[in-house]
């Protein structure tokens, strides 16, 4: 009976996974198996493979094939470096002993990259949210009926003692203006007193509380004004000197660098350190002119440009050696 290894597929639609299973050749693909070896989630960044090495060792040994999916999983897994120092056992290469040591280092080393490749994605997978929604917040805690009845018994027994100082501040100032208005003469100068000293001391209340009042109002208006100033400025087409193609033109922009006057202000170094920085094919790109070309954008100097443009070669000056080879 042709037994293979391959698997059989479970999960819903559009969301697979798979078991890794010993099967007839002639079954159907999720039919009658004999054992499970493992399963397999491609879903996963990495992929998650669950295998059982020492019972795949087993059936690799005893004569069942592998699918091409399989073979590549139980070669990830280890399981084809075992067979392949078993079969150096055969032959005298070295003794079992070895063979099983070898093969213990190189699954020790083979789980600690997968550790490290959990690690790297979930670390990305953090900065993409945090880029996307800002700071990743918690989830948030259902708090219990036990607790809200709690607060609203601290609330209720709060307000009373809250309102209470506020009426005696209140009342506070009226008490001193009275004791101190009347003067040490007769009753005739405490009515006088009683009479006139509130009404000045009422009247520049008034106006500081008038004029500390307006205070914000007249400095809020040029804030406004300010901020209306401030409006960025529009983008210009980078991809107009030569030299910068869509790509590198959103790298500047992801640097700050959205116009031409920009461009212009920066010195080719700072270009070209950007350039290596950034992930992917920029280095081999000389931005030696880029700024110089910006600068005459910039002042609208396009026929000049133009003319300059068509002695550049991709951006860089021509150079007697560079026409001869």
């Amino acid at each position: 009976m042709p037994v293979k290894i391959r698997l059989a597929r479970r999960g819903r639609k559009k969301r697979p996974y798979y078991h890794v299973v010993i099967a007839d050749a002639r079954a159907p693909r999720d039919g009658k198996f004999i054992e499970t070896l493992g399963s397999y989630n491609p879903m996963t960044i990495p992929a998650t493979i669950e295998i059982d090495r020492d019972k795949a060792y087993d059936w690799l040994m005893k004569g069942a094939q592998p699918t091409d999916t399989v073979r590549a999983l139980l070669k990830f897994k280890g399981v084809y470096y075992r067979k392949h120092l078993m079969r150096g056992v055969a032959k005298g290469a070295m003794t079992e002993d070895k063979a099983m040591e070898l093969y213990n280092e190189w699954i020790d080393a083979k789980e600690v990259k997968i550790a490290e490749r959990v690690e790297e994605t979930k670390k990305k997978r953090a900065e993409f949210w945090k880029m996307v929604s800002g700071e990743i917040k918690p989830p948030k805690k259902v708090a219990s009926t036990d607790a809200g009845e709690a607060f609203r018994e601290t609330t209720e027994e709060a307000t009373p003692e809250a309102e209470a100082p506020a009426t005696e501040e209140v009342a506070a100032p009226v008490t001193e203006v009275k004791e101190e208005a009347p003067a040490p003469a007769a009753e005739e100068k405490k009515e006088e007193v009683k009479a006139e000293a509130p009404a000045p001391a009422v009247e520049e209340k008034k106006e500081e509380v008038k004029v500390e009042a307006a205070a914000p109002v007249v400095e809020a208006a040029p804030a406004v004004e300010e901020k209306k100033e401030e409006a960025p400025a529009k983008a210009d087409d980078l991809t107009k000197i030569e030299g910068i193609g869509p790509a590198i033109a959103k790298l500047l922009a992801a640097e700050g660098i959205i116009t031409f006057s920009d461009l212009a202000s920066k010195q080719a170094s700072d270009v070209k350190s950007i350039l290596d920085n950034a992930e992917g094919n920029f280095k081999v790109h000389d931005p030696t002119t880029w700024p110089k070309q910006s600068e005459m954008a910039a002042a609208g100097k396009w026929d000049e440009l133009k003319k300059w443009q068509d002695e550049l070669d991709g951006g860089k000056e021509v150079t007697p050696s560079s026409e001869e080879e």
